[in-house]
């Protein structure tokens, strides 16, 4: 059974439920829904809609809003416009406007404040390549370096250079209030440079009364470099390549998806790669040798989960792409890992139990470790520390936690009620995963549990063997 999880992005080609419903038999444990471009009323609907199927179909699906967050953008242009190198042009602020042809309008006013001369200024996914030349108190003028067409609301990276936008706009926090009114089990806070702008959004949800677990984006230079206390605000992390791509030199890619991936199993956050893990198929059928190697690399990595983009929202093989980042992952998963776990420092009693119980199950090649949890903690530390044969089943008294354990790692969750005796519980597990085919006959079985009995939290680790 796979262990690395799968994210698809909601779009056009797998908003409807027969579609929704393909992929959750096909293995989607998340969908994601990209604020970018979802409107409120969708969203309300197809939530209500995943919810539903989920529950027939009889898996605990998460749902993650990713927000949009604070974007530099181009304004409107009449007329496209082509841009050779050596050119010159404008970009105007604060309703500045500018007579030469080669201008436009930007919606961040404090463009001229941020950048310096010298700086490259990135349009257009990184297509359109400037050097500022001069400024102004409403003007950047920039020499074109390399050749592309310019057209409206085109979106601008700025390299290295850091701005004073804030971690959440007007828009981000509309959307915020519809996902917590659907309920969905993940916010990704996009654009995240700093710890603080975790804790911003973990304090407006806190007024809410929403318990959401944050994933933060990394984007740029600036999360990079803050990437340790990053990872201990937020709740997981992700890595963002598109614009990671743009702000980074392309060669230190695969260095910092390594560097985040290693630090978030080190200190047991989950952690996804995401973006152009098989781009191809949006329009192929099959993936680029490339592709197959990139995800297999992730998985190797043992990143918690990977993520579907243009693949599953305008692709035409969205199904497909799922199949592809199943066997892929299944296969790697058995060939080994780049053991960074090994590096987790325990230091809490309930750390070093998991240990215990992992230990165990590595000894006797257990195929399921099973876990009692009421706040899903246990099994996800379980999860972090990366058991080598075992399944983790962890049995919750909610849905919500079963399905906020869809990130992680080797995780598959059951929804039951607790009984007075930790045996009974026991048996009540047990028979589960024998009706579902999960265990057979002569099995060893270890089940770790942190349930409370009256005022006494017991922590225990026992084996067993399936009659």
């Amino acid at each position: 059974m796979r262990r690395t999880k799968i994210i698809a992005t909601l779009g056009p080609v797998s908003e409807s439920p027969d579609r929704l419903r393909q992929l959750m038999e096909h293995g989607v444990n998340i969908f994601r829904l990209n604020m970018s471009h979802a409107k409120h009323d969708w969203v309300r609907t197809v939530c209500k809609r995943i919810r539903q199927i989920s529950a027939e179909v009889g898996v605990h699906v998460g749902l993650m809003l990713d927000t949009q967050g604070p974007e530099i953008r181009t304004g409107d242009l009449p007329n496209k416009l082509n841009l050779k190198p050596g050119d010159h042009f404008t970009f105007t602020v604060r309703g500045a406007k500018s007579h030469e042809e080669y201008s436009v309008d930007v919606n961040y006013n404090d463009l001229i404040n941020d950048i310096n001369i010298g700086d490259i200024v990135l349009v257009d996914s990184g297509v359109i390549r400037m050097k500022v030349l001069s400024k102004d108190q409403n003007h950047l003028r920039c020499e074109v370096l390399t050749e592309g067409v310019m057209g409206s609301r085109r979106h601008i990276n700025l390299p290295g250079v850091k701005v004073n936008l804030p971690a959440m706009t007007e828009k981000d926090l509309a959307d915020l209030e519809v996902g917590i009114e659907v309920g969905v089990d993940f916010i990704a806070l996009s654009f995240v440079r700093e710890a603080n702008d975790i804790i911003q959004l973990r304090d407006l949800l806190a007024t809410k009364g929403a318990d959401i677990k944050i994933i933060a984006k990394i984007e740029d230079q600036q999360a990079v470099k803050n990437l340790s206390s990053i990872i201990a605000a937020a709740d997981g992390v992700m890595v963002a390549r598109g614009d990671l791509g743009i702000e980074c030199p392309y060669e230190e890619l695969p260095i910092i998806q390594r560097r985040v991936v290693k630090e978030c199993l080190k200190e047991m956050k989950p952690v996804i790669v995401a973006t152009h893990m098989l781009e191809s198929m949006i329009q192929s059928p099959m993936p680029t040798r490339a592709e197959i190697t990139d995800v297999a690399n992730a998985v190797f990595e043992q990143a918690d989960s990977v993520m579907l983009s243009g693949e599953t929202t305008v692709g035409a093989y969205p199904l497909e792409c799922v199949t592809v980042l199943d066997k892929i992952a299944e296969r790697i998963e058995r060939s080994g890992s780049a053991g960074y776990e090994d590096q987790i420092e325990l230091t809490t009693d309930q750390q070093r139990v998991a240990r215990s119980a992992i230990h165990l199950a590595n000894q006797v090649a257990a195929p399921a470790l099973c876990v009692f949890t009421r706040t899903g903690q246990l099994a996800a530390v379980t999860a972090a520390l990366r058991p080598k044969y075992s399944i983790i089943y962890a049995f919750c008294t909610e849905k919500a936690i079963c399905q906020r354990l869809s990130l992680n790692y080797g995780i598959r969750a059951f929804h039951i009620p607790f009984p007075e005796s930790p045996n009974e519980t026991v048996f009540a597990a047990e028979n589960l995963l024998r009706e579902r085919n999960l265990v057979s006959t002569g099995d060893k079985v270890v089940f770790i549990s942190d349930l409370r009995l009256g005022t006494e939290l017991i922590n225990s680790v026992q084996l067993h063997n399936i009659r």
